[in-house]
């Protein structure tokens, strides 16, 4: 009886702390709340930091604006005194405020970049852009930067907007483009395969002499490789750990298969070479890497793998640029295209003439075209303005149309105002007395452009020579502009493809403006526009 009595006890008192602490957290949870004079439902919710309807649903039978000592329920918290709800609403006001000042900001530096677009060529500084990268990309000292941007002298500050130069010359137009900054990943390691056609089966028992006298294709493949090299070299004392693989590729197509059985090529990050493009698509064909096409091929447009990467521009990129360039800078001038009648010439008129006259300053373009094989003087006199500055527009590769319409512009060049520009400047133009070239201001996109006084054309010349004991030549510069770009892109830890949408790059006589098109393929539509001085110098117009 005393220990049934005893569990019964214990049982309702093990019922009673049940009870107690349900009811003490019923008591939490909710508690009664007297409403004061002037207080609405809406104010209590907010005091409370929950919603109004919430409120309301603890409360059915209270309207929103209760009278005063009305007794409702509200969650057990500490509830804000009217300061508090005050000190929360001017907050609020506050952020809505900043978030205005913020959009009006904005605005006012759209409006301020609008503005100086207006007579500057401009530019928002980016995370990563330097004195060096801007004054190199863009072609201005540092000096002038500052000049027309005093704040500049306590350094770059990202988001700044600031003025490159005075949009006076003819192309001087907005350039807004992404730089793409050099960044080394720490102790990054890159594995490279260069296939070039060395030959090294056929022309290691010719002598020298004769071989390099003889063989334009022993020139560029040894000058490619030697400027690759100081590519490499350079990388490696910034801290990048490079192993290079090379293959001779010998003859078009007698080697080529033979690597790719022999050696597995997908152990590198990237290959450059081969030289054919019926190798490199081989080579696409077999791996799963990018591979570098690093000479132009009038076959390169038919490539269809997404894994090759173009350095040269298509030739229709070519004219687009110099169509682009015209029409920036066109005001009054009097247009005259040149070809030579046949059908790459006339489709190459027939573009350039419909985009010209779609501009508001161009009401008409003449047409020049030879006459029983060559363009008479007389021709040229017929379309020729006086009171205007006669634009001569070149679309021909045919080398005696070029010379006629080059000794006729100059014979007449002492009496009328001329200026010749050409979309691609063949061997034809070699031929050519520089001197007349330089009287007609010679106009011409290109590729390449040699700026002899920069630092990196200085310092890549003289490790070049230290190295070799000569001056690098164009194939030179070419092999370790892509060599050394590539790597460098591989050297930030990211896939090469992504780094493209980073940023345009301009290394000693490239520049590498990457663009993937549709099905993956990627070209680089990096182009210069030059144009001959009277002393015979060039400048870089854009």
């Amino acid at each position: 009886m005393g220990i049934e009595y005893m569990k019964h006890l214990q049982f309702f008192v093990f019922l009673c702390i049940l009870t107690f602490a349900v009811s003490c957290g019923q008591q939490k949870k909710y508690i009664q709340y007297k409403v004061k004079e002037g207080e609405t439902m809406r104010i209590i919710a907010k005091k409370l930091d929950m919603k109004t309807k919430d409120l309301l649903r603890l409360n059915p039978n209270v309207n929103r604006r209760p009278e005063a000592n009305t007794i409702i329920v509200i969650p057990n918290k500490k509830i804000k005194s009217d300061i508090d709800v005050k000190k929360d609403d001017t907050i609020n006001e506050v952020k809505k405020e900043g978030s205005k000042k913020i959009d009006e900001i904005k605005e006012d530096k759209d409006k301020a970049f609008k503005e100086l677009k207006k007579n500057f060529l401009v530019y928002e500084v980016k995370k990563g852009d330097t004195f060096y990268s801007l004054t190199r990309f863009y072609n201005v000292s540092q000096n002038d930067l500052i000049s027309l941007n005093p704040e500049l002298s306590n350094g770059l500050k990202t988001g700044q907007i600031i003025k490159i130069k005075p949009i006076e010359k003819e192309g001087d137009i907005d350039l807004n483009l992404n730089i793409y900054e050099d960044v080394i990943q720490e102790n990054i390691t890159l594995k490279v395969a260069l296939l070039l056609p060395f030959k090294t089966n056929e022309n290691d028992t010719i002598e020298a002499s004769k071989l390099f006298t003889k063989s334009r294709l022993a020139n560029i493949v040894t000058d490619f490789y030697l400027g690759a090299e100081v590519a490499i070299d350079s990388l490696r004392k910034q801290g990048v750990k490079i192993e290079l693989n090379v293959f001779d590729t010998q003859r078009n197509g007698t080697k080529i298969k033979t690597i790719l059985e022999e050696n597995d090529l997908n152990k590198n990050d990237v290959i450059i070479g081969p030289l054919y493009s019926e190798e490199i698509v081989m080579v696409t064909n077999k791996i799963d890497i990018p591979v570098v096409f690093p000479v132009y091929s009038k076959n390169q447009s038919k490539f269809s793998s997404s894994k090759i990467v173009k350095t040269s521009p298509e030739k229709n990129v070519f004219k687009e640029e110099l169509i682009t360039f015209i029409k920036d800078s066109i005001t009054k001038q009097n247009i005259i295209l040149v070809g030579d009648g046949k059908s790459p010439s006339n489709n190459a008129v027939n573009t350039i003439k419909k985009s010209l006259e779609s501009h508001d300053s161009i009401t008409n373009v003449y047409l020049v075209k030879p006459k029983e094989g060559y363009i008479p003087r007389n021709r040229f006199t017929d379309v020729f303005k006086p009171d205007v500055s006669n634009w001569v527009v070149l679309a021909t590769d045919n080398n005696v149309i070029i010379s006629d319409a080059i000794n006729s512009v100059n014979s007449l060049s002492d009496s009328l105002s001329m200026r010749v520009f050409s979309y691609n400047k063949n061997r034809a133009y070699d031929k050519i007395d520089n001197l007349k070239l330089a009287r007609i201001n010679f106009t011409y996109v290109s590729d390449e452009y040699v700026d002899e006084e920069s630092p990196i054309t200085k310092v890549f010349n003289k490790q070049y020579l230290n190295k070799n004991m000569v001056l690098p030549s164009d194939y030179a510069t070419k092999g370790f502009d892509i060599t050394y770009d590539i790597l460098i892109r591989l050297a930030s830890g990211k896939k090469l493809k992504s780094t493209f949408k980073s940023g345009a790059s301009y290394r000693v006589e490239s520049k590498f403006d990457y663009q993937t098109k549709l099905f993956g393929i990627t070209e680089n539509k990096g182009l210069f526009i030059v144009k001959y001085n009277k002393d015979l110098s060039l400048t870089r117009l854009k």
